[in-house]
């Protein structure tokens, strides 16, 4: 079978590619530049626990050691007072520390590429090709034909191709996915720093600081690195107002005195139920500038997208290619790890086994959903945190200034809407495995990462194991007395290995001594990225497989809901900003015939869905299920090889060629998103449900 294509070799595209190749599965990295990374220190990642444990998978464990940092605490100031400190407790392998008392790990973005770079070189199934810069792109139904330009311009072929080239994504146009969304959501005036601050270890959100006048749209953060490094950022006023060296360096000078006027000791102290504490000694105007070493600057300015769709046919995006974020702490490089970690598993089954539609499209169900949360929950914030009015505030949340901080706080550390990890509630991975016992990980969240006991007695951590099958955990209380030479034949084990054993796929058995909320001998079984499918009350063999069949998306008349896991709200209301296609009603896949990617719907009375066959090389028809409300036909492929072709048609109301729908939908009207030649607009035939508040936030893309 031939290789996967992988375009773009940042740090999401080479993650996806290490992942790949440790299920066994070759790929071509097709590099634009040199893969000469340069040394940018003010351009930082921030890693949550999740992300980066998979990133240590991957062979750069040492790497977030020797370059990156853990902080000691969180501190949130506001003018001169403390509102909030969140002390992290250290990672320990026998798992002291809670999960979310774990600090993130910051680290320069060069360093991590170029570990990740290093770890792919000594990959033999894995090729980088450098100054390969596509020009064109082909599908049929066997695999991805892809054209470069440059010294090795020549066209390649591939099984499945990603695009994770970033922002401008030539992937992305290629495929003609539009990517709307909201431009200069905010800017940051940024430095790299090597100085002494008072809070040696500690990062820091100051709110409105006083040296900077107070008010309400001001704001810096320090975060520190390795080796006596500091990132600062300034919160930049509305517009498109040039930062000048002499602005950047009179801002350092001023943070730099003020907060040299703090010591731990006046703000260590408990703040009080106000949200407020102890005020800082002095003001600070008679205060010397500490020494600084200036190492690098720039302005970071952060949009907010999200691609209308993350897969066509053998195509698919990730990272910064499917959707940018980076407002009130959320981390964009975050999100594109979960990508290629959701992604690889599921081409690693496809490229070896084999792979159902409802399993490739879980990729879009679960990431763009999740994105697309994360980015609502940005946009409803930002009016009531960047607008001063604590009025307004206070009727979604009481008490303004810690709500305010806290929800700052929540997306700098990975917690709450802003930062947690996702949750694939209403997955199309759902197993039917319903009525299991109650631990405190919801179905589709992800795992604690508790202490486990492998199959060769060693003791590790349970992410350790994620990336190549389920995982079936045993919760057995006392396994720490076992005798290792012994363990595998006593209490329950033998039945679980039977069970594992004839499983349809790769499966680990692993034993722990306790999870949150788990009574004794519970199985947790665990998919590859770390999302609890289900706990289930003993060893269930039958019930077992069903959830493995669930997980590889060949579980029998599954249907899958055409509404996101995350209701309307991603589907209609959201759809306005960031182009989702909305859809009324809940639609079952039927497989189309011919081409690359052909798929009708059938839909419940009184709504309609729009049919869909997009072929390249050998057309055919797409077939529509007649559905209450009427038949929705798709339209046919087309005919030749070399071309891709689309012809869409629609259920109880047709949209011609060259038609193009209203940008909002209205009931009775053609659909949300504007038309193209050869499109169809979308016809409801009920209005759609929107949010009041959150509609006032948004402006169009073309705004």
């Amino acid at each position: 079978m031939d290789p996967v294509i992988v375009v773009g070799a940042g740090p999401v595209g080479l993650s996806l590619s290490l992942a790949l190749t440790r299920l066994g599965v070759p790929c071509i990295v097709l590099d634009e530049s040199t893969g000469q990374e340069d040394t940018r220190p003010a351009r930082t990642a921030v890693l949550r626990q999740d992300t980066a444990a998979f990133v240590g998978r991957l062979g750069c464990a040492d790497t977030l050691e020797s370059a990156g940092t853990r902080w000691t605490a969180w501190r949130t100031m506001r003018r001169r007072r403390l509102v909030e400190r969140v002390a992290f407790a250290p990672q320990t392998t026998d798992g002291a520390a809670a999960p979310a008392a774990v600090s993130p790990v910051h680290l320069p973005q060069h360093a991590l590429t170029r570990a990740l770079r290093a770890a792919l070189a000594h990959e033999k199934l894995a090729e980088v090709v450098t100054g390969s810069r596509l020009a064109a792109l082909e599908q049929d139904e066997h695999g991805v034909s892809a054209q470069t330009r440059g010294p090795n311009a020549t066209w390649w072929r591939g099984s499945y191709l990603i695009g994770c080239d970033g922002p401008r994504s030539t992937v992305r146009k290629l495929l003609d996915i539009r990517f709307p969304g909201r431009t200069a959501v905010e800017r940051h005036a940024v430095a790299a720093l090597r100085c002494e601050l008072p809070w040696p270890g500690e990062a820091l959100l100051h709110r409105s600081p006083p040296r900077h006048g107070g008010g309400p749209g001001n704001e810096v953060s320090a975060r520190p690195l390795a080796d006596g490094v500091w990132r600062l950022d300034w919160l930049l006023p509305p517009g498109r107002e040039l930062v000048t060296p002499d602005a950047l360096v009179a801002r350092i000078r001023d943070s730099l005195a003020g907060w040299t006027t703090e010591s731990p000791a006046d703000t260590a102290g408990e703040s009080g139920p106000d949200g407020g504490g102890a005020p800082a000694r002095g003001r600070g105007h008679a205060r010397l500038v500490p020494p600084y070493d200036l190492l690098d600057t720039g302005v970071h300015t952060v949009h907010h997208r999200l691609a209308r769709r993350w897969r066509q046919g053998r195509a698919f995006l990730a990272g910064d290619a499917a959707h940018l974020l980076g407002a009130l702490g959320t981390q964009g490089l975050d999100e594109g790890l979960r990508d290629a970690e959701n992604l690889a598993w599921k081409l690693g089954l496809a490229w070896h086994h084999g792979a159902s539609e409802v399993l490739l499209d879980s990729y879009q169900a679960e990431r763009r959903g999740a994105v697309a949360a994360r980015l609502r929950a940005a946009d409803q914030a930002l009016p009531l945190l960047r607008d001063g009015r604590s009025a307004r505030w206070r009727t979604v949340l009481p008490g303004a200034v810690r709500g305010r901080s806290t929800l700052l706080t929540d997306g700098h550390l990975g917690r709450g809407p802003l930062g947690a990890p996702p949750v694939y509630a209403r997955t199309p991975l759902a197993p039917p495995v319903t009525g299991g016992p109650a631990v405190e990980t919801l179905p589709g969240a992800a795992v604690t990462d508790v202490p486990v006991t492998a199959s060769d007695g060693s003791v590790v951590r349970l992410h350790d194991r994620l990336g190549k099958g389920l995982l079936a955990v045993l919760v057995a209380p006392g396994t720490g007395v076992w005798d290792r030479r012994h363990w595998q034949s006593a209490g329950l084990m033998p039945r679980l290995s039977d069970a594992v054993e004839a499983l349809p796929m790769a499966a680990e058995i692993l034993v722990t001594e306790a999870y949150p909320g788990a009574a004794a001998h519970s199985v947790l079984l665990v998919r590859p990225d770390g999302h609890l499918v289900t706990a289930l009350s003993g060893v269930r063999p039958a019930e077992m497989a069903a959830c493995a069949d669930a997980v590889r998306g060949r579980a029998h008349g599954q249907e899958y809901d055409s509404e996101s896991e995350y209701g309307s709200g991603h589907g209609a209301e959201y759809g306005k900003e960031y182009g989702q296609e909305a859809t009324a009603g809940r639609g079952r896949r039927a497989e189309g015939v011919g081409g690359s990617m052909g798929a009708g719907s059938t839909v419940e009375a009184g709504s309609t869905v729009r049919a869909r066959d997009e072929g390249a090389g050998a057309g055919g028809a797409g077939a529509g299920g007649p559905g209450a409300g009427g038949p929705g036909t798709g339209g046919a492929g087309v005919d030749g090889a070399g071309a891709a072709g689309r012809s869409e048609g629609v259920g109880s109301g047709e949209g011609g060629p060259g038609e193009a729908g209203p940008r909002e939908g209205r009931p009775g009207e053609a659909g949300p998103r504007e038309g193209g030649s050869g499109e169809a607009g979308i016809k409801e035939d009920r209005p759609f449900a929107v949010d009041p508040v959150r509609t006032s936030m948004f402006h169009s893309e073309d705004d």
